[in-house]
Protein backbone atom coordinates (compact mmCIF):
# COMPACT_ATOMS: atom_id res chain seq x y z
CA UNK A 1 0.00 0.00 0.00
CA UNK A 2 1.40 3.35 -1.10
CA UNK A 3 2.16 6.09 1.81
CA UNK A 4 -0.84 7.99 -0.07
CA UNK A 5 -3.52 5.52 0.64
CA UNK A 6 -2.22 4.65 4.14
CA UNK A 7 -3.63 7.77 5.74
CA UNK A 8 -7.26 7.05 3.64
CA UNK A 9 -7.26 3.58 4.94
CA UNK A 10 -6.76 4.67 8.37
CA UNK A 11 -9.43 7.58 8.12
CA UNK A 12 -11.88 4.78 6.81
CA UNK A 13 -11.60 1.79 8.64
CA UNK A 14 -11.44 3.33 11.86
CA UNK A 15 -15.20 4.94 11.76
CA UNK A 16 -16.11 0.96 10.34
CA UNK A 17 -15.03 -0.25 13.12
CA UNK A 18 -16.77 2.25 15.41
CA UNK A 19 -19.80 1.73 13.42
CA UNK A 20 -19.85 -2.29 13.65
CA UNK A 21 -18.98 -2.33 17.60
CA UNK A 22 -22.13 0.22 17.94
CA UNK A 23 -24.36 -1.84 16.17
CA UNK A 24 -23.07 -4.89 18.25
CA UNK A 25 -23.07 -3.34 21.25
CA UNK A 26 -25.87 -0.57 21.06
CA UNK A 27 -28.31 -2.39 19.22
CA UNK A 28 -29.41 -5.49 21.48
CA UNK A 29 -29.25 -3.01 24.46
CA UNK A 30 -32.03 -0.42 22.54
CA UNK A 31 -34.33 -2.76 21.10
CA UNK A 32 -34.10 -5.08 24.75
CA UNK A 33 -37.74 -6.56 25.37
CA UNK A 34 -39.30 -9.82 26.04
CA UNK A 35 -39.89 -12.19 23.09
CA UNK A 36 -41.64 -15.10 23.51
CA UNK A 37 -40.12 -15.63 27.15
CA UNK A 38 -41.02 -18.69 28.79
CA UNK A 39 -43.63 -18.03 31.61
CA UNK A 40 -45.73 -20.38 33.75
CA UNK A 41 -49.67 -20.33 34.44
CA UNK A 42 -50.60 -22.43 37.22
CA UNK A 43 -53.72 -22.70 39.00
CA UNK A 44 -57.44 -23.83 38.32
CA UNK A 45 -58.22 -24.44 34.35
CA UNK A 46 -60.80 -21.59 34.27
CA UNK A 47 -59.19 -19.05 35.69
CA UNK A 48 -55.64 -19.73 34.67
CA UNK A 49 -57.28 -19.38 31.36
CA UNK A 50 -58.66 -16.43 31.90
CA UNK A 51 -54.63 -15.30 33.29
CA UNK A 52 -53.25 -16.85 29.72
CA UNK A 53 -56.03 -14.18 28.21
CA UNK A 54 -54.88 -11.28 29.85
CA UNK A 55 -50.80 -12.35 29.49
CA UNK A 56 -51.62 -12.71 25.23
CA UNK A 57 -52.53 -9.37 25.03
CA UNK A 58 -48.28 -8.45 25.01
CA UNK A 59 -48.30 -9.89 21.75
CA UNK A 60 -45.31 -12.35 21.27
CA UNK A 61 -43.73 -11.11 24.89
CA UNK A 62 -44.47 -14.62 26.61
CA UNK A 63 -44.58 -18.16 25.66
CA UNK A 64 -47.17 -19.75 28.25
CA UNK A 65 -46.43 -22.87 30.21
CA UNK A 66 -49.61 -24.32 31.94
CA UNK A 67 -49.35 -26.40 35.14
CA UNK A 68 -51.44 -27.77 37.63
CA UNK A 69 -50.22 -25.80 40.79
CA UNK A 70 -47.56 -23.76 42.54
CA UNK A 71 -45.55 -26.31 43.51
CA UNK A 72 -45.30 -27.40 39.82
CA UNK A 73 -44.65 -23.92 38.73
CA UNK A 74 -41.97 -23.74 41.11
CA UNK A 75 -40.47 -26.66 39.86
CA UNK A 76 -40.62 -25.48 36.46
CA UNK A 77 -38.59 -22.25 37.71
CA UNK A 78 -35.74 -24.28 39.71
CA UNK A 79 -35.30 -26.29 36.27
CA UNK A 80 -34.78 -23.19 34.23
CA UNK A 81 -37.68 -24.05 32.13
CA UNK A 82 -39.88 -21.17 33.24
CA UNK A 83 -38.30 -17.48 33.82
CA UNK A 84 -41.33 -16.84 36.27
CA UNK A 85 -44.88 -18.32 37.01
CA UNK A 86 -48.37 -16.42 37.68
CA UNK A 87 -50.16 -18.62 40.19
CA UNK A 88 -53.81 -17.92 40.04
CA UNK A 89 -55.63 -18.49 43.70
CA UNK A 90 -59.31 -18.24 45.58
CA UNK A 91 -56.84 -15.31 47.41
CA UNK A 92 -55.88 -13.61 43.71
CA UNK A 93 -53.01 -13.64 41.45
CA UNK A 94 -49.01 -14.31 42.90
CA UNK A 95 -46.07 -13.86 40.84
CA UNK A 96 -43.04 -16.18 41.55
CA UNK A 97 -39.99 -14.54 39.53
CA UNK A 98 -36.42 -15.84 39.72
CA UNK A 99 -33.73 -13.07 39.76
CA UNK A 100 -31.14 -15.29 39.71
CA UNK A 101 -31.68 -15.98 36.12
CA UNK A 102 -31.75 -12.27 35.08
CA UNK A 103 -33.07 -9.44 37.51
CA UNK A 104 -33.61 -7.68 34.52
CA UNK A 105 -37.03 -10.57 33.42
CA UNK A 106 -37.76 -10.20 37.49
CA UNK A 107 -38.54 -6.60 37.27
CA UNK A 108 -39.66 -6.79 33.71
CA UNK A 109 -42.19 -9.64 35.41
CA UNK A 110 -43.31 -7.74 38.06
CA UNK A 111 -44.05 -4.40 35.47
CA UNK A 112 -46.31 -6.81 32.58
CA UNK A 113 -47.50 -8.86 34.96
CA UNK A 114 -48.42 -7.41 38.63
CA UNK A 115 -48.74 -3.55 37.09
CA UNK A 116 -50.11 -1.53 39.49
CA UNK A 117 -51.76 -3.46 41.20
CA UNK A 118 -50.85 -5.19 44.80
CA UNK A 119 -49.44 -8.63 43.45
CA UNK A 120 -47.92 -10.60 46.03
CA UNK A 121 -44.00 -11.33 44.45
CA UNK A 122 -42.14 -14.44 45.68
CA UNK A 123 -38.39 -14.63 44.23
CA UNK A 124 -37.93 -18.47 44.08
CA UNK A 125 -34.18 -18.27 43.42
CA UNK A 126 -33.11 -14.37 44.36
CA UNK A 127 -30.12 -13.25 43.09
CA UNK A 128 -27.23 -13.30 45.41
CA UNK A 129 -26.60 -10.50 48.04
CA UNK A 130 -23.69 -9.58 46.66
CA UNK A 131 -24.94 -9.00 43.29
CA UNK A 132 -28.46 -8.03 43.54
CA UNK A 133 -29.08 -6.72 40.14
CA UNK A 134 -26.55 -8.84 38.01
CA UNK A 135 -24.42 -6.13 37.29
CA UNK A 136 -21.12 -8.20 38.29
CA UNK A 137 -22.21 -11.16 36.76
CA UNK A 138 -22.79 -9.77 33.36
CA UNK A 139 -19.48 -7.96 33.59
CA UNK A 140 -17.77 -11.02 34.53
CA UNK A 141 -18.17 -12.71 30.73
CA UNK A 142 -15.87 -9.65 29.11
CA UNK A 143 -12.27 -10.54 31.24
CA UNK A 144 -12.95 -14.40 30.26
CA UNK A 145 -12.99 -13.02 26.81
CA UNK A 146 -10.03 -11.22 26.85
CA UNK A 147 -8.32 -13.69 28.73
CA UNK A 148 -9.52 -16.35 26.03
CA UNK A 149 -8.08 -14.31 22.77
CA UNK A 150 -5.04 -13.55 24.69
CA UNK A 151 -4.23 -16.44 25.65
CA UNK A 152 -4.45 -17.80 21.79
CA UNK A 153 -2.98 -14.99 20.50
CA UNK A 154 0.01 -16.06 23.05
CA UNK A 155 0.45 -19.06 21.67
CA UNK A 156 0.02 -18.42 17.99
CA UNK A 157 2.64 -15.29 18.45
CA UNK A 158 5.27 -17.43 20.74
CA UNK A 159 5.48 -20.04 17.72
CA UNK A 160 3.74 -22.94 19.80
CA UNK A 161 2.27 -25.94 17.95
CA UNK A 162 0.79 -28.91 18.41
CA UNK A 163 0.67 -31.12 21.68
CA UNK A 164 2.87 -27.81 23.37
CA UNK A 165 0.18 -25.35 22.64
CA UNK A 166 -2.90 -27.19 22.99
CA UNK A 167 -1.31 -27.64 26.89
CA UNK A 168 -0.37 -24.54 26.65
CA UNK A 169 -4.08 -23.57 26.11
CA UNK A 170 -5.33 -25.75 28.52
CA UNK A 171 -3.39 -25.00 31.69
CA UNK A 172 -4.07 -21.23 31.22
CA UNK A 173 -7.78 -21.75 30.92
CA UNK A 174 -7.12 -23.61 34.08
CA UNK A 175 -5.55 -21.08 35.98
CA UNK A 176 -8.11 -18.27 34.47
CA UNK A 177 -11.35 -20.70 36.55
CA UNK A 178 -9.63 -20.97 39.35
CA UNK A 179 -8.60 -17.12 39.56
CA UNK A 180 -11.78 -15.80 38.32
CA UNK A 181 -13.56 -18.40 40.55
CA UNK A 182 -11.66 -16.88 44.01
CA UNK A 183 -12.26 -13.67 42.94
CA UNK A 184 -16.03 -13.88 41.77
CA UNK A 185 -17.19 -16.77 44.31
CA UNK A 186 -14.66 -16.38 47.46
CA UNK A 187 -14.17 -12.69 47.58
CA UNK A 188 -17.06 -10.83 45.90
CA UNK A 189 -19.73 -12.82 46.77
CA UNK A 190 -21.37 -12.63 43.27
CA UNK A 191 -21.12 -16.77 42.66
CA UNK A 192 -22.98 -19.19 44.91
CA UNK A 193 -23.05 -22.46 44.00
CA UNK A 194 -20.62 -25.13 44.19
CA UNK A 195 -16.60 -23.85 43.98
CA UNK A 196 -15.20 -26.35 41.83
CA UNK A 197 -18.75 -26.52 39.40
CA UNK A 198 -17.97 -22.55 38.70
CA UNK A 199 -14.28 -22.85 38.25
CA UNK A 200 -14.94 -25.45 35.95
CA UNK A 201 -17.51 -23.31 33.96
CA UNK A 202 -14.93 -20.56 33.60
CA UNK A 203 -12.39 -22.47 32.48
CA UNK A 204 -14.01 -24.22 29.84
CA UNK A 205 -15.58 -20.47 28.76
CA UNK A 206 -12.05 -19.37 28.35
CA UNK A 207 -10.96 -22.15 27.01
CA UNK A 208 -13.06 -22.24 24.11
CA UNK A 209 -12.61 -18.71 23.01
CA UNK A 210 -8.75 -19.73 23.46
CA UNK A 211 -8.94 -22.42 21.23
CA UNK A 212 -11.48 -20.60 18.67
CA UNK A 213 -8.68 -18.08 18.40
CA UNK A 214 -5.51 -19.96 18.36
CA UNK A 215 -7.57 -22.57 15.83
CA UNK A 216 -8.16 -20.13 13.29
CA UNK A 217 -4.61 -18.87 13.61
CA UNK A 218 -3.26 -22.49 13.13
CA UNK A 219 -5.86 -22.64 9.93
CA UNK A 220 -5.49 -19.19 8.44
CA UNK A 221 -2.08 -17.62 9.90
CA UNK A 222 -2.21 -14.18 12.23
CA UNK A 223 -5.48 -12.84 10.21
CA UNK A 224 -7.38 -16.31 12.21
CA UNK A 225 -6.26 -13.89 15.14
CA UNK A 226 -8.15 -11.10 14.18
CA UNK A 227 -11.20 -12.93 13.10
CA UNK A 228 -11.44 -15.07 15.99
CA UNK A 229 -11.36 -11.85 18.05
CA UNK A 230 -13.77 -10.00 16.17
CA UNK A 231 -15.96 -12.92 16.51
CA UNK A 232 -15.82 -13.34 20.54
CA UNK A 233 -15.50 -9.22 20.79
CA UNK A 234 -18.15 -8.36 18.88
CA UNK A 235 -20.56 -11.23 18.73
CA UNK A 236 -20.00 -12.94 21.37
CA UNK A 237 -19.95 -10.15 24.06
CA UNK A 238 -22.73 -8.32 23.68
CA UNK A 239 -25.20 -11.46 21.92
CA UNK A 240 -24.14 -13.08 24.87
CA UNK A 241 -27.55 -11.76 27.17
CA UNK A 242 -25.16 -12.20 30.12
CA UNK A 243 -26.59 -8.79 32.01
CA UNK A 244 -30.00 -9.58 30.44
CA UNK A 245 -31.91 -12.83 28.82
CA UNK A 246 -30.94 -14.27 25.52
CA UNK A 247 -35.08 -14.05 25.32
CA UNK A 248 -34.98 -10.26 25.65
CA UNK A 249 -32.43 -9.82 22.83
CA UNK A 250 -33.71 -9.10 19.20
CA UNK A 251 -33.83 -12.03 16.70
CA UNK A 252 -31.31 -13.29 15.99
CA UNK A 253 -29.48 -12.14 18.37
CA UNK A 254 -30.16 -14.21 21.35
CA UNK A 255 -30.07 -17.14 19.48
CA UNK A 256 -26.40 -16.32 17.84
CA UNK A 257 -25.61 -15.56 21.72
CA UNK A 258 -25.96 -19.30 22.46
CA UNK A 259 -24.16 -20.62 20.28
CA UNK A 260 -20.78 -18.79 20.64
CA UNK A 261 -18.51 -19.02 24.04
CA UNK A 262 -19.38 -15.49 25.79
CA UNK A 263 -23.28 -16.59 25.74
CA UNK A 264 -22.78 -20.79 26.42
CA UNK A 265 -20.56 -19.66 29.53
CA UNK A 266 -22.72 -17.02 30.92
CA UNK A 267 -25.86 -19.69 30.60
CA UNK A 268 -23.72 -22.97 32.43
CA UNK A 269 -22.40 -20.22 34.82
CA UNK A 270 -25.73 -19.48 36.09
CA UNK A 271 -27.05 -22.85 36.09
CA UNK A 272 -24.05 -24.62 38.42
CA UNK A 273 -24.36 -21.15 40.11
CA UNK A 274 -27.99 -20.66 41.15
CA UNK A 275 -29.78 -23.63 40.04
CA UNK A 276 -27.58 -26.57 41.06
CA UNK A 277 -26.85 -27.66 37.51
CA UNK A 278 -30.33 -27.26 36.08
CA UNK A 279 -29.82 -26.80 32.62
CA UNK A 280 -26.24 -27.23 32.34
CA UNK A 281 -26.11 -30.01 29.52
CA UNK A 282 -26.80 -27.59 26.60
CA UNK A 283 -24.37 -25.04 27.00
CA UNK A 284 -21.70 -26.96 28.26
CA UNK A 285 -21.53 -29.37 25.07
CA UNK A 286 -21.50 -26.17 22.69
CA UNK A 287 -18.52 -24.95 25.13
CA UNK A 288 -16.67 -28.46 24.59
CA UNK A 289 -17.72 -28.62 20.98
CA UNK A 290 -15.84 -24.82 20.71
CA UNK A 291 -13.00 -26.09 22.60
CA UNK A 292 -12.50 -29.39 20.65
CA UNK A 293 -12.83 -27.59 17.03
CA UNK A 294 -9.98 -25.39 18.62
CA UNK A 295 -7.84 -27.64 19.63
CA UNK A 296 -7.99 -29.88 16.80
CA UNK A 297 -7.65 -27.58 14.80
CA UNK A 298 -4.34 -26.11 16.85
CA UNK A 299 -3.19 -29.58 16.51
CA UNK A 300 -3.38 -30.08 12.82
CA UNK A 301 -3.80 -26.92 11.14
CA UNK A 302 -0.04 -26.51 10.39
CA UNK A 303 -0.25 -29.80 8.33
CA UNK A 304 -3.58 -28.81 6.63
CA UNK A 305 -1.80 -25.35 5.61
CA UNK A 306 1.52 -27.00 4.22
CA UNK A 307 -0.75 -29.66 1.69
CA UNK A 308 -2.91 -26.57 0.85
CA UNK A 309 0.44 -24.51 0.15
CA UNK A 310 2.05 -27.51 -0.87
CA UNK A 311 5.36 -26.47 2.10
CA UNK A 312 6.61 -28.28 4.47
CA UNK A 313 5.13 -26.85 8.25
CA UNK A 314 6.87 -24.28 9.93
CA UNK A 315 9.28 -26.20 12.89
CA UNK A 316 8.02 -24.62 16.25
CA UNK A 317 10.33 -22.16 17.08
CA UNK A 318 12.65 -22.59 20.21
CA UNK A 319 13.24 -19.40 22.60
CA UNK A 320 16.90 -18.05 22.48
CA UNK A 321 19.58 -18.85 24.52
CA UNK A 322 21.68 -16.08 26.29
CA UNK A 323 24.70 -16.13 28.05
Amino acid sequence: MSATRRPLAVALLVPLLAALALWAFAWPAARTAPRDLPLGVAGPAAAAAQAEQRLSRHEGAFEIHRYADEAAARDAIEERTVHGALVVTEQGPRLLTASAASPMVAQLLREAVAGDSEVPVTDVVAAPEGDPRGAAFGASLLPLTLAGIAAGSAVTLLGLRGVRAVAALVAASALVGVTAAAITHSWLGVLTGDWWAEAGALGLTSLAVAGAVAGLAALLGNAGIALGAAVMMLLGNPFSGASSAPRLLPEPAGAIGQWLPPGAGASLLRSVSYFDGAAATGPALTLTWWALLGLGAVLLGPALRSRTTGAAPAPEREPALTG
